[in-house]
């Protein structure tokens, strides 16, 4: 199974490779913007390029069944103009599943029902920007007819999988407060190899 992965270099696609690295039946390809011989992927299924390019984009993507990005914000509309280009070709070369991340800021507020998180108190940060280019893709999903998940973690610092966190569509767990990296590469690679939660958000929290 073919997979375009985007987001390679990031912390949660890093951790995400050293788990679905190990499996022969995968066959990842990555675009990144340099070489990178730390990401232990043949040089073949590397493509040198920017997500912001649809010619790269599109290559990466050649013959994937299914396409992952663990893109970020970037600090401007990186994100949401690489899920242009992604959605566009997944039409045209009849590809459907689709699995992101996102933030637990774009998740329903608990308290204020018919808002984000992010437009409430429930979310701590102060800073909304990167929160509305994620939202912005959720929309671009809901808008599409493709098999997406949209993972969406609170705090997420670095560590190491303990294997034991909590999943709730469309919602923070209760009482989330942070969960790892590796955690977060985690649920990535069970969703993969699952697909229990096409066509929503996932709040993912210890």
């Amino acid at each position: 199974m073919k997979i375009a992965l985007f987001g390679a270099t990031g912390r949660v696609g890093q951790a995400f490779l050293r788990l679905a690295g190990t499996n022969e039946q995968l066959d990842i390809y990555a675009l990144i913007r340099s070489s990178n011989d730390k990401l232990g992927l043949p040089k073949k299924r590397i493509v040198i390029g920017n997500a912001r390019c649809r010619e790269d984009v599109k290559e990466v993507m050649k013959d994937a069944e299914i396409v992952i990005s663990c893109l970020g914000t970037d600090g401007n509309d990186t994100l949401s103009a690489a899920m242009t280009h992604i959605l566009a070709i997944m039409q045209e070369q009849h590809i459907k599943r689709l699995i992101t991340i996102g933030t637990a800021g774009i998740l329903n507020s608990r308290c204020e029902p018919g808002k984000y998180r992010f437009e409430t108190n429930e979310s701590k940060r102060k800073l909304t920007r990167a929160a509305k280019e994620h939202a912005k893709v959720y929309d671009m999903l809901r808008d599409s007819s493709l098999d997406w998940t949209m993972i969406c973690p609170t705090y997420l610092p670095d560590g190491e999988a303990a294997g034991e966190y909590r999943a709730e569509r469309n919602v923070l767990p209760a009482e989330g407060k942070k969960i790892t990296v590796g955690d977060t590469a985690a649920f990535l690679y069970h969703e993969l190899l699952t697909g229990d939660y096409i066509g929503c958000r996932v709040g993912l929290a210890y």
